[in-house]
């Protein structure tokens, strides 16, 4: 068994534009300056469910995406912040644990965008809590979303 570890230190935070999403990374942030960890924002994107490229060939979810991702990266860290941000084609929570491979935490809000307000955990954060590559920490949040 091999004790390499090919982790970069990072605090990896998925972020959709939620309101727990901004909670993740405000707790994100918290955790990265206490640890001196460098943080890395990812946000996902997917075709819309009824997409006909024949009909629209050059829309793409992806600039809507990098946009709420750099919003949410202004709000918590300022509109000159240089935290990196990534955003990759794929579902949410496949790519948050692939990301998850290269991390020391990721970090993801309890609940998201999905249409089950009611449910005290997201599919996404479900997902990463059971599948991750690093420890996994889910932000229930402070905000109006909590309440």
């Amino acid at each position: 068994m091999s004790t390499t570890n090919s982790r970069t230190g990072e605090i990896v935070v998925g972020v959709d534009g939620s309101a727990h999403s901004l909670d993740a990374l405000r707790a994100a942030r918290r955790f990265g300056e206490a640890l001196g960890k460098p943080i890395r924002i990812v946000a996902s994107w997917e075709w819309p469910f009824m997409y006909d490229p024949m009909a629209t060939p050059d829309y793409s979810p992806e600039p809507g995406t990098r946009a709420l991702a750099e919003q949410a990266r202004a709000q918590v860290f300022g509109p000159d912040s240089d935290v990196p941000v990534d955003v990759v084609h794929g579902p949410a929570a496949e790519t948050l644990v692939d990301e998850s491979a290269s991390a020391d935490l990721l970090v993801v809000g309890s609940r998201g965008r999905g249409g089950f307000a009611s449910l005290l955990l997201g599919s996404v954060g479900e997902q990463c809590a059971t599948h991750a590559h690093c420890p996994v920490l889910i932000v229930r949040g402070t905000g109006p979303a909590a309440a």
